[in-house]
């Protein structure tokens, strides 16, 4: 049977909305990701047989993302790219594609992973190419994270759910409150170089030229000032504090299949044991991802005690609290052992949540993980884009 690998990961580190990477692109930040994966596996340019790339916000990208970064990455101009729009799923669905086409058969190395460069999203000004009349010009922000089918902020959506699932704001704040502690913990520890390439900043007057750390987690944070914010866009629950901010970002991964590997005598990080996405209702996002979790888990054929370590994305605090606690079914002891295994080394809330990267952020930061806690097998799932959601199951030996 066949095998895909995971023997590459990398990503530069996510700067806050209008921070240090402002003045870089989408394509920039995801050529330093895959230049990062190629240095470290690693692998001739001409060894990659095709690669994926997500992007969230498109108005924010240049088009055929992909396909630029293929030429400023170094790759050959007759692999093949694909860029990918799944909304947050995005570099997790390039996962799954990659994976599908190596145990196709149809190629044996690809990088998977994806970019987003939101503090370069442009403002929207519809109709003016042919022409205003009598009034000023209206400009649309196409990043105020609206849900279209439901007319809805997703922030007031997410809070409405999390409430019929039981998590209440005091609740999401204390996440929010530990995915920073736990941040900081592991930043201490220096676990998150195993993730990041440094990103070389252009100098400017009174800023350091070189990145190596995430920009967005506050050493600050207390439950106290996170309980002082107020509720966004009319949200019940949902405060800048309690969900990650707008966030620049890319990360990359690079997958084989077994065969491959062996050839070129690599050391695999991590096997992909499965990959799946759903879709579901357009306001499912909080409890989506512990569904395609049970998805993912029934297609490996495991249970969900046999996971050592998860990561759910942490689109609000809402989304892993409402999801450990589906997953837990109404067992108070499995919902605490669920969550005391959930993000051990913070999440999205601290880290940032670059939408089109984050997918593939979520697996290597569960394959270095599990490689530091002696191996084992572990689960990631992001939801996103009104009722989407993607998993994988990973092992590391």
């Amino acid at each position: 049977m066949k095998e895909v690998v995971i023997v590459g990961a990398a990503r530069i580190p996510f700067g806050k909305f209008g921070g240090l990477l402002r003045d870089y692109s989408a394509v920039d930040l995801a050529t330093h990701a895959v230049k990062g994966v190629l240095q470290r596996t690693p692998v001739l340019p001409e060894v990659v047989d095709e690669l994926f790339l997500g992007v969230a916000v498109l108005a924010g990208t240049a088009s055929v993302a992909a396909r630029q970064v293929l030429f400023t990455a170094g790759l050959p101009p007759t692999t093949p790219s694909l860029t990918v729009d799944r909304a947050c799923c995005s570099s997790m669905t390039c996962a799954g594609l990659a994976m599908r086409n190596i145990l196709a058969g149809e190629i044996h190395t690809a990088i998977a992973g994806g970019m987003e460069a939101m503090s370069q999203a442009p403002l929207v000004a519809r109709g003016v190419r042919w022409g205003t009349r009598l009034g000023g010009v209206m400009l649309e922000e196409p990043l105020m994270m609206r849900n279209p089918i439901l007319n809805l902020p997703l922030a007031v959506s997410v809070g409405d759910v999390s409430l019929q699932h039981g998590v209440d704001r005091e609740e999401q704040d204390r996440w929010a409150l530990r995915s920073h502690q736990k941040y900081f913990e592991a930043l201490a520890a220096g676990k998150f170089a195993d993730e990041i390439i440094p990103v070389e900043l252009s100098p400017k007057k009174g800023e350091k030229t070189l990145m190596d750390r995430d920009e967005s987690p506050r050493a600050d944070t207390s439950l106290e000032k996170l309980k002082g914010l107020p509720t966004v866009y009319g949200s019940k629950t949902v405060t800048a504090g309690n969900a990650p901010g707008l966030t620049d970002g890319a990360a990359a991964l690079m997958l084989m299949s077994r065969d491959k590997q062996r050839e070129l005598g690599l050391k695999p990080l991590a096997t992909l044991f499965a990959h799946v996405n759903m879709a579901g209702d357009p306001a499912s996002s909080p409890y989506l991802p512990a569904l395609t979790l049970q998805k993912a888990l029934k297609k490996a054929g495991l249970k969900l005690t046999d996971l050592k370590r998860i990561e759910i994305n942490e689109a609000f605090a809402a989304t892993a609290l409402v999801s450990t606690k589906v997953l837990s079914d109404g067992d108070p002891s499995l919902l605490e052992q669920l969550r005391s295994i959930t993000n051990v080394n913070g999440g999205a809330v601290a880290i940032g949540h670059p939408t089109g990267a984050s997918g593939a952020r979520l697996i290597m930061t569960l394959i270095y993980e599990l490689r530091r806690s002696g191996g084992g097998l572990g689960a990631a799932a992001i939801c996103g884009g009104y009722g989407q959601s993607d998993a994988v199951i990973i092992r590391v030996d």
